[in-house]
């Protein structure tokens, strides 16, 4: 029984579930687990080998040549031959025939066995233990997190991976934080809190009150009520998504369905005609007289024509030229793990492609900033700076109207450098296996550790420093001038994060206690009191505020959509005596999908619109639409599905967790080389570089193949047309 969780109060799901605060007795645990089983993934019931390997030979053609190959191996061991070589050659065409059928089978059962890891690889995000609240135990209990039921309290905190679907009832700490890339595609933690959101089709992106079973809780500390374990989590949900969605024939498999059909029809007319046509020959003298001898002989003659009207070669030739694909894709980095999916890369016609991972690196930079140049007059004038490199690595530098500027020289841009470097609880650390830069933390707090990095307004020297040490220096340098003493977490109330340093006087004797401010512009603003000018502080006028917002504005619109956050400082804060501290109540990658003027109506909807559509406009929608934005799993599957409906030949790309049931049911699933593992094990490619364009040179390699095949194949059908004529030809 499925219970959503986040349209309901907690007292409406205690009630559901018989529970309260205090937690279940342990008889209603037995109850509830009895009622709605483990809390665990079930394992796949794969397929006997037995099973695939019949499956291999469920397949018209095949059934052909099998059959051929039978019957001429049974006649080969009837018949008499005088000379033992003649004896010998009679059987080497069945075995032949037999050897590729088998070489393809052994092929085969091989992929559907990679294909069923899948739904296994969902289970690593089954995290091992719980911690549980029940009215028998005193305390927090830690139990195995198969063990929860519905209706039990359970508690997490940072570092945890949150073990069931569960609704919110208590935050413990300023802020409750959430990664759930794997599940919702988001590329930044997010916020969770405990009210009631009553819209019962809200997406899950917009339940903010509930955590998913296999995600990380990034930080704070919560209590919650189980409501969803196993298979009734949203991560069972794609699992059983997964599990029925049955793998689409490729268009070439299709193709030679169809033309195996056709050609046992031919030879069976045929082979028909030529034992019928014979019949009169049935009793000459040089078949003894008899009939049945007679028969047997134009019955053999009819069976040597249907193998060589059959192109017992094409299994291997496609299997051989497929194998050479693969190679030569694999050097342009795409990964090929089925074979058959060569081909169909040549017949793509439509690429549906995640965003977030997977067109975008999942990493956020700072693009742009401004400070205030002149306030003087009706119209003040900012210094706006753009700042180069799009990813955590310290490389890039900062512009102003297209000159390189040095950042040390404006009074502004060290105070933001420092308000970045100490407003700040994440780095950037270096990993020398993968060679790239990697969050450690928040993705935007990243972002401005690597923005104080390019900025260097304390002219760090970084001449003899290595890639791990470079990618901290200025900060270190920069945090050094003070002491941390504490930190007031972002809040949703607050909508800020500020932290009180002190100077440390060894290295700045001028100054006393700060506070470094960053948040939401537009609640920053109304508790800013002034504005720094240069080295000056002159008071905040609405005119100023008023210049602010519409540069905020500008950067958060159009097609930019940038990410936009405000920096302050408290010059003379409060002592922390004072101070009631327990009561703290994007990154731009231009990708193309839209002209800069161009409208987006019509090409672009939400996952919530989408479902809005009835199933002839969602048909259209998929038809005419670039984008679609704040979508689930069955959003993506819907979509595949429609374009398959159309005759599309679709491939599905993507990253996560949540793309796995797209990847499996498109005609071709392209997973990223960073992506998780249930992405690449639901695909037929893996790009090995996480670059779109390797996509695009799959695609003109696999078209490449696809022509290679055609004329090998017109080859093999010709040669065996040629074979039955001059069989026909001596009757």
């Amino acid at each position: 029984m499925e219970v959503s969780g986040h349209d309901r109060t907690p007292e409406e799901l205690y009630k559901v579930f018989g529970t309260d605060e205090n937690g279940l007795s342990d008889s209603q645990v037995e109850s509830n687990r009895k009622k709605y089983g483990p809390n665990e993934l079930p394992a796949e019931d794969g397929k006997s080998l037995l099973a695939l390997i019949l499956e291999q030979f469920d397949d018209l053609l095949v059934k052909i040549l099998l059959g051929a190959a039978v019957i001429s191996l049974i006649l080969a061991l009837f018949e008499d031959h005088d000379d033992p070589t003649e004896q010998l050659t009679a059987y080497v065409e069945p075995f032949v025939i037999l050897l590729i059928l088998i070489a393809n089978a052994v092929v085969g059962v091989w992929q559907e066995r990679n294909a069923e890891s899948a739904i296994e690889a969902l289970k690593e995000y089954e995290p091992e233990i719980a911690k549980v609240v029940r009215q028998n135990h005193r305390g927090i209990q830690m139990i195995k997190a198969n063990e929860l039921v519905p209706g039990d309290i359970v508690e997490v905190s940072v570092g945890d991976k949150v073990p069931a679907d569960i609704r919110l009832t208590k935050i413990y700490s300023t802020t409750v934080r959430v990664d759930q890339a794997i599940l919702t595609g988001e590329s930044v933690s997010v916020i969770k809190h405990t009210e009631l959101i009553p819209d019962p089709r809200a997406v899950n992106q917009d339940k903010k009150n509930v955590l998913f079973s296999g995600t990380n809780i990034a930080a704070g500390k919560c209590r919650g009520v189980v409501y969803g374990t196993g298979t009734n989590t949203e991560i069972g949900k794609i699992r059983d998504e997964m599990m029925e969605t049955e793998a689409e024939k490729t268009p070439l498999q299709q193709k030679i369905d169809e033309f195996g059909e056709q050609l046992s029809k031919v030879i069976s007319v045929i082979c028909i005609l030529v034992w019928a046509i014979n019949i009169s020959h049935f009793n000459d003298p040089i078949h003894g007289g008899s009939w049945v001898k007679g028969a047997i002989y134009y019955f053999k003659i009819a069976v040597a024509l249907a193998v060589a009207a059959i192109p017992e070669g094409l299994p291997a030739v496609i299997t051989t030229c497929l194998a050479l694909g693969t190679r030569r894709m694999a050097k342009k980095n795409a990964i090929v793990r089925c074979l058959p999916s060569v081909e169909t890369l040549g017949c793509t016609s439509v690429i549906c492609s995640d965003k977030t991972g997977t067109l975008t690196t999942n990493q956020m930079s700072v693009c742009k900033m401004f400070v205030f140049d002149k306030v003087e007059g009706p119209s003040p004038t900012v210094h706006e700076f753009d700042i180069t490199g799009s990813t955590y690595a310290p490389d890039g530098d900062v512009y102003k109207s297209g000159t390189r500027v040095k950042c040390s020289d404006y009074e502004a841009l060290t105070e933001i450098a420092t308000i970045c470097a100490l407003c700040n609880d994440s780095s950037v650390d270096y990993n020398d296996a993968k060679g790239v830069y990697e969050k450690v933390g928040e993705a935007t707090e990243t972002a401005l550790t690597v923005l104080v990095e390019k900025m260097n307004v304390l002219n760090t020297d970084k001449s003899s420093l290595t890639k791990k040490e470079l990618g901290t220096a200025c900060c270190h340098t920069v945090q050094t001038q003070y002491n941390k003493e504490f930190t007031l977490e972002f809040s949703r109330d607050r909508k800020s994060m500020s932290t009180y340093v002190v100077p440390n006087k060894p290295t700045r004797s001028a100054g006393g206690a700060k506070m470094f401010c960053k948040g939401a512009p537009e609640g920053m603003l109304d508790r800013c009191s002034y504005v720094r000018c240069g080295t000056q502080k002159v008071p905040m006028t609405a005119v100023l505020k008023q210049e602010i917002l519409t540069r905020i504005k500008s950067y958060g619109t159009g097609r930019d959509t940038l990410r936009c956050l405000a920096l302050a400082t408290i010059d003379n804060p409060p002592k922390p005596d004072d101070m009631d501290l327990e009561n703290s109540t994007k990154f731009i990658q231009r990708i193309g999908v839209f002209d800069e003027t161009e409208s987006t109506e019509g090409l672009a909807y939400t996952g919530r619109e989408f479902d809005d559509l009835t199933e002839r406009q969602q048909v259209e929608a998929v038809m005419r639409a670039r984008l679609f934005a704040r979508v689930e799993p069955s959003h993506k599957s819907k979509i595949v599905e429609h374009l398959q409906s159309m005759g599309e030949i679709s491939a599905m790309t993507g990253d996560g967790v949540n793309d796995a049931p797209a990847l499996k049911k498109a005609e071709i699933g392209i997973a990223m080389g960073s992506g998780t593992a249930v992405a690449k094990s639901a695909s037929e490619m893996v790009l090995a570089d996480d670059n779109f364009s390797s996509i695009v040179a799959a695609v003109e390699e696999g078209r490449a193949i696809y022509n290679n095949m055609k004329q090998f194949i017109r080859y093999l059908i010709s040669s065996n047309i040629g074979e039955v004529v001059r069989w026909v030809s001596l009757f």
